[in-house]
C-alpha cells in the first residue's frame, strides 16, 4: 500500500509491481473469502483434494502462495522509504509523516479485521511499520543481512511446530497417557492444520452462512486477537520483507534501473530454485494425504527458504514484462495506484458473494470454481482503474488515507 500520490513523481514499476501483487495476493485470499479457515492450508479440510480441485491448490502453492504477500511486504516497504525521503524533500518531518500514515492505516485495517473479514493485513503492515524509520538510512546490504537474519530466526520458531505435532503423535501412536493439555494441543493443531472435525467446519458454514451479526459476533470471539497473534506468527517475516525492498529501492532494482540480463539472471535464479522446491514438497504434501504434521512442515517451515527467491525471481519477471507490454503494464500499474482502494474492493464484493447476508454462495463452490470470480475482479480491477485515474487524482481509499494523513483535504479531481 502506498498513498504516494499524483503531485509526486510516479515510479512506474513500482506501480506495476504493486499492481500484479494486489492481483495476485487474491489467488489465495479467495478460499479465504469462500471456505472455512482451514482449508486455506489444507484441501483436504474442504474444498476437494482431488482431480481439478488438488491441481488448483498446488498450482496456487507453487506459484503463489505467500509469495504474493511477501511481494506485497517488500513493496510497502520500499514506499514507506519514499515516503519518508520524498517528505523530508519537501520540507516536511519523514518521521511524523510516517507514523501519521501508519497510525491512520492501523485504523483502517482494524476496521476492515473486525466489521467486514478476518484475513485482513492492513493493521499488521502499520504496526510492522512503526520500526522501519530506524532503518531509514542504513546501506542495502545491511538491510539485506538484517532481513536474512529475521528470516532465520522466523524459520526457527516455524520448525518448533512440526516437530510438537510430530512428537505427540509419536507418544499418542505408543499408547502413553497423555496429559489433557497435550491432548487439546493436538486437537487444536488439526484444527490450523489438517481436517478439523465436521462439526466444526459445520458450524463455521452456518456461521458464515447466516446473517451479518452473527458473523460479527464470530469473527470478534475468533479473531479478536488477531494483531498479536499475527505479529508473533509471522511479523518477523514480514519486517524481513519489508526491509528487502528497502535494500532494493536503494539498489535501483524496483525502479527498473538495472540491465535486462540482470533481471533475467535473478528471474531465472529465483523460479530455478523456488519452483523445483516447491512441487517437491507439493509431491511430499499429496503422499502424505495432507496430514496436520505435512501442512504444517511443508507449507508453513521448509517453504520459508524458497519464498524470497521465488519472490525475487517474481519481481524480476514482472519488470521484465512491463518493459516490454506497455499498454498491459499501463492497466496494471493503474491497478496498483489504486491498491488500498482495490483490496478492500475485492473484500466488499467477495463478502457479499459468499457471506449469508449477501449471495450466500459460501461453501458452495470448489476450490477450482472459485478463479472464476477471481478472473472476474481482476478484469474489474484492470478495466475500473485506469478510467478512474484518468478523471481523478487517487483511488477512493487512497484519497482518503492521504488526506488524514495530512490532515488536510487533497486535490480529487486530476
Amino acid at each position: 500500500m502506498t498513498d504516494t500520490g499524483a503531485d509526486d513523481t510516479r515510479i512506474a514499476t513500482l506501480d506495476v509491481l504493486r499492481g500484479v501483487a494486489v492481483m495476485g495476493i487474491l489467488t489465495m485470499n479467495i478460499v479465504a473469502f469462500a471456505m472455512p479457515e482451514a482449508a486455506y492450508a489444507n484441501p483436504r479440510a474442504f474444498g476437494g483434494d482431488t482431480g481439478a480441485d488438488l491441481a488448483a491448490y498446488l498450482v496456487n502453492f507453487v506459484l503463489f502462495d505467500a509469495k504474493m504477500r511477501g511481494l506485497f511486504s517488500l513493496l510497502f516497504g520500499a514506499s514507506a522509504l519514499l515516503v519518508m525521503d520524498r517528505a523530508e524533500a519537501r520540507g516536511a518531518n519523514p518521521d511524523a509523516a510516517h507514523y501519521a500514515r501508519m497510525a491512520w492505516l492501523f485504523i483502517f485495517g482494524l476496521a476492515h479485521l473486525y466489521l467486514l473479514w478476518w484475513g485482513d493485513i492492513l493493521h499488521h503492515y502499520a504496526l510492522i511499520g512503526l520500526v522501519l524509520p530506524l532503518f531509514r538510512h542504513w546501506r542495502a546490504r545491511w538491510l539485506a543481512s538484517v532481513a536474512l537474519l529475521l528470516l532465520s530466526v522466523q524459520f526457527l520458531l516455524l520448525a518448533a511446530v512440526p516437530l510438537d505435532i510430530a512428537s505427540l503423535d509419536a507418544a499418542l501412536a505408543q499408547g502413553q497417557a497423555a496429559p489433557a493439555a497435550a491432548i487439546e494441543r493436538r486437537a487444536a493443531y488439526e484444527e490450523n492444520f489438517g481436517a478439523p472435525p465436521r462439526r466444526a467446519i459445520a458450524a463455521e458454514l452456518a456461521v458464515y452462512r447466516g446473517d451479518y451479526a452473527g458473523t460479527l459476533r464470530h469473527r470478534l470471539a475468533t479473531h479478536g486477537d488477531t494483531p498479536g497473534s499475527l505479529l508473533g506468527y509471522v511479523g518477523l517475516e514480514t519486517l524481513a520483507y519489508m526491509l528487502i525492498g528497502m535494500a532494493l529501492l536503494k539498489a535501483g532494482m524496483l525502479q527498473g534501473a538495472w540491465r535486462p540480463s540482470h533481471y533475467r539472471r535473478w528471474a531465472v535464479i529465483g523460479f530455478g530454485i523456488g519452483v523445483p522446491g516447491y512441487a517437491a514438497l507439493g509431491h511430499y504434501l499429496v503422499t502424505m494425504k495432507f496430514s496436520a504434521v505435512a501442512v504444517a512442515l511443508a507449507v508453513e517451515t521448509l517453504s520459508l527458504p524458497l519464498r524470497l527467491p521465488m519472490i525475487m525471481g517474481w519481481a524480476s519477471l514482472i519488470i521484465l514484462a512491463a518493459q516490454r507490454w506497455h499498454l498491459l503494464a499501463g492497466r496494471v500499474a493503474a491497478a496498483g495506484r489504486m491498491a488500498f482502494t482495490n483490496y478492500l474492493m475485492t473484500t466488499l464484493v467477495c463478502t457479499t458473494l459468499f457471506n449469508g447476508y449477501g449471495l450466500g454462495f459460501y461453501g458452495q463452490l470448489s476450490r477450482a470454481q472459485l478463479y472464476a470470480p477471481v478472473l472476474l475482479l481482476w478484469l474489474l480491477m484492470l478495466g475500473a482503474s485506469q478510467p478512474w485515474l484518468s478523471r481523478h487524482a487517487y483511488g477512493p481509499m487512497e484519497w482518503l488515507w492521504r488526506s488524514a494523513a495530512r490532515a488536510k483535504w487533497q486535490r480529487w479531481r486530476t
